[in-house]
Parts: C-alpha cells; structure tokens; sequence
C-alpha cells in the first residue's frame, strides 16, 4: 500500500508539472502573439498616415493647380472626377522616383480612393446668422429649401433661433440656460432641436462650414440649393438651369441668370467659384478600412487643411479583387 501510494503521489507531481509547464508556456505563447499583433497594427497606422497624408497633399496640389489653370470652378474639372479604388502598387509604379520593390512590399494588397466635393454647393447653415443677428435673406432661403423638400418650417424656427444663442456666446444678458453648442457637423443640429429624419433630408443639400460669409457655387450646386439661393424662379427653372450648365459652364453669375431671364441671384449668396471643398479618403488593407474626412479652404494659390477626421473598421467581408 505504501509503494502504491509513494506512486500515486510521484504521478500526480509530475501531471502537475507538466500542467504548469504548459501553462507557462501557453501564456508566453501568448504574450508573444500579442506583441507580434501590436507591433503590425502599430505598422499598419503608421503606413495608413503617410498614405493618407500623401493623398491629401494630392488632393491639395490638384486644387492649386485648378486654380491657376481656371478661376470658375464646375464639375467636369479634374478635381470632381473621384478615384475609384486601385492597388496602392499601381500609384508606386508611376512615379519614377520610386525606389520600392514590389514584389518585398505589401502595396499590391493596400488600395486607396477618394474623392473632392464643393462645399459650396451647399447651403451654408452658418451664414442664418452672423455677429449675432439672422440674417433674413438666407432664412428666405432656407424657408425655400424646407419648402420645396416638404420639410416643416417649424424645425427651421427652432433651428435658427437656436443657431443665435449658440453664437450669441459674449452678449452679457444671454440666457446662459438656454444657449446651446454651437454644431460642427450636421449629424449635430440634433442639439439644436432638429429631427434626426430632418437632417437626413438637408444632407444633400445643406452643409455647416467655419465662415459666415459663403456663396452657393451655381455650377456645382443641385437644383434645389439653387432654386434656394435664386429668386422669381421655379425648382423647374432650376433644374434647367443644371441641364444648360452640363453643356457650358457659366462663367460668371450674369451667364447663369441669362439662362432664366426671370431669376435673379444676389451676388453676396451666389458665386460661380469656390473656396470650400472636402477631400475624402478611403484605405483598405485586407479587412481593414481606414477613413479620412477633410475640410480644405483655397484661397487664391494657398490650400489650407481646416478640419480633418479619421476613423478605422473592419469590413464583415473583403471586397472582391
């Protein structure tokens, strides 16, 4: 019974050894894996940045270039034209510069796109109010979009009074309790009281940009800003308006109005260039998708990045090749 027991004893000491053994090594395992998974994400940001840096400089030197080649801008120009999704390699091997073996790099598995919108096609929401007060010809304007979309002139009220008190900041007798944030992004006009399915319907046609002091591009913009902005005129008139602009571009607010004899377009709310635009772009690294919003104003030659959001997720299933 002794000998038995002297036995039993000595196997389990050594199932114990052996457990914690593999313990031990199941976790350094681990650790190791951990790293490895740490250091190639660390990686993947870091090379994600350049080309994403390297992208908006792109973006910016097309803008620059746009500039001095033309000073309207429309949107059969180079900038409108969006890239379609293509193998990082593909841009390597056009540059004759470029030193990098293909065949060593993971550019044949990285693709990038993008695209440049005019902001300015859009009603700007911060030109309802400036240096405190509304300003009634851009509530007219409004008043026209909610119309024409069939959107309650309500939210509009509540929209612009709510646009000055969040502006209103420095007045001393503001209602402190009733003032609220002033939006960035319209997802944001919820703080301001607006309906979730309100904002949906302004996305197109409504943006929020850092100055007061913007015009609607007549060239890029859809037909309903434009009808928005313009006066004794008809969403129809609008419209063919965007059909004679696709066959000649206007070049100045004055051709615009001699498409519609009858409108009328205040030069302070309408233009047929633009200084505000967004540069999208979109990174894919197997299932990995990397995005980039920016906000750029051009002034003159000059191409300055105003605002700029990144945000990463992992695709439910690669996109074919």
């Amino acid at each position: 019974m002794k000998r038995n027991a002297h036995r039993g004893a000595a196997l389990l000491a050594a199932m114990l050894t052996v457990t914690m053994v593999a313990t031990f090594a199941a976790a350094a395992l681990w650790q190791q894996w951990r790293s490895v998974e740490v250091e190639a994400a660390d990686r993947t940001r870091v090379q994600s940045s350049w080309i994403l840096n390297g992208a908006l400089d792109w973006a910016r030197l097309i803008l620059r270039e746009d500039f001095n080649a033309d000073r309207t801008d429309y949107l059969s120009e180079p900038w409108a034209v969006p890239l379609q999704e293509a193998r990082l390699s593909t841009f390597l091997a056009a540059d004759q510069n470029n030193n990098m073996d293909a065949a060593a790099s993971d550019a044949d598995n990285v693709f990038l796109s993008g695209e440049i919108s005019d902001l300015q096609a859009k009603l700007n929401l911060s030109c309802l109010v400036q240096a405190g007060s509304v300003q009634v010809k851009w509530v007219e304007s409004f008043q026209r979009l909610f119309d024409v979309l069939g959107l309650p002139q309500a939210q509009l009220t509540r929209l612009t009074e709510n646009l000055r008190f969040a502006a209103d900041l420095n007045v001393e007798n503001r209602n402190a309790s009733r003032a609220a944030l002033q939006p960035q992004r319209m997802e944001q006009l919820t703080w301001l009281g607006v309906q979730p399915e309100v904002i949906a319907a302004l996305e197109p046609y409504v943006t929020i940009l850092p100055s007061a002091s913007t015009q609607v591009n007549l060239n890029t913009a859809p037909a309903e800003a434009i009808y928005a902005v313009g006066r004794n005129m008809s969403l129809a008139d609008a419209k063919r308006m965007v059909a004679e602009r696709d066959r000649q571009p206007f070049r100045s607010v004055a051709d615009a109005s001699k498409a519609i004899p009858t409108a009328t377009f205040d030069l302070t709310a309408s233009s047929v260039d633009t200084q505000w635009f967004e540069v999208r772009g979109r990174l894919r690294v197997d299932q990995v998708v990397i995005e980039e919003r920016s906000v750029v104003q051009r002034t003159g030659r000059n191409v300055k990045v105003i605002q700029r959001e990144r945000g990463s997720f992992q695709q439910v299933a690669q996109a074919p090749r």
